[in-house]
């Protein structure tokens, strides 16, 4: 017995609805097993997610490599230069990431032009982002973006009050309608493991982030 470890689990939320649970997941599944196949057909599948709060930590002196018998030592002190938020689009099919996002912020606003970066790359193909339920994925804004693309002619409604923007609801549903060209895939809550761009960003940690510093924001930003 170990007494002075310990380490974090979660009860899953499977246990409290698990037939919608399985059917997202499955429908998940099935997308990426044919994301090579819709690739060649045009159609882009997309796992997307933000990492927030990325900091920019300059160390308070160099790193000492690694010499015979004794690992790289990295200076325990830091100098503070702010955070960036990373939004990256991983494409299933090709292993590429398109049209990443980086800046200060991951609001609404941002959310929207992130999507407009990859859909520049290929305006006349048929896209499906993989993305959690943040509420910056089911907002107004989103919804009135795609509008035109999507072929959404009828009155949207008043956020709040009434049509497609009434709530969180009504605007995801708009977003994951199959007939549309542009639409979102949700992941159900607790469930990073099913976003394959997850594992790139635990990659980028690894490779970039663990052991970096960087003199500023900017500098960050380039790296990234």
């Amino acid at each position: 017995m170990k007494p002075q470890q310990s380490r974090y689990w979660l009860n899953h939320k499977r246990a409290e609805d698990p037939e919608p649970f399985d059917t997202d997941v499955q429908t998940i599944c099935e997308l990426y097993q044919q994301a090579p196949l819709l690739h060649d057909q045009g159609v882009h599948i997309v796992s997307t997610d933000e990492k927030t709060g990325i900091q920019a930590n300059e160390r308070a002196h160099p790193t000492r490599p690694m010499k015979p018998g004794l690992v790289e030592r990295v200076e325990f002190e830091y100098i503070r230069h702010g955070t960036q938020t990373l939004i990256a689009n991983f494409e299933v099919a090709t292993g590429q990431v398109l049209a990443p996002s980086v800046g200060p912020t991951r609001t609404e606003e941002d959310c929207v032009s992130h999507v407009e970066g990859p859909l520049v790359c290929d305006p006349a193909a048929a896209w499906m982002f993989m993305v959690d339920r943040l509420n910056t994925h089911q907002s107004e804004s989103l919804v009135r973006f795609v509008a035109n693309p999507c072929g959404i002619h009828a009155e949207l409604g008043v956020n709040g009050t009434a049509g497609l923007l009434e709530s969180r609801p009504t605007r995801a549903a708009c977003w994951q309608d199959p007939t549309h060209r542009i639409r979102l895939v949700y992941t159900p809550k607790h469930t990073s493991w099913l976003n394959q761009v997850e594992s790139w960003c635990s990659i980028l940690v690894r490779r970039l982030l663990k052991r970096a510093s960087f003199t500023s924001v900017t500098e960050l930003r380039q790296r990234l």
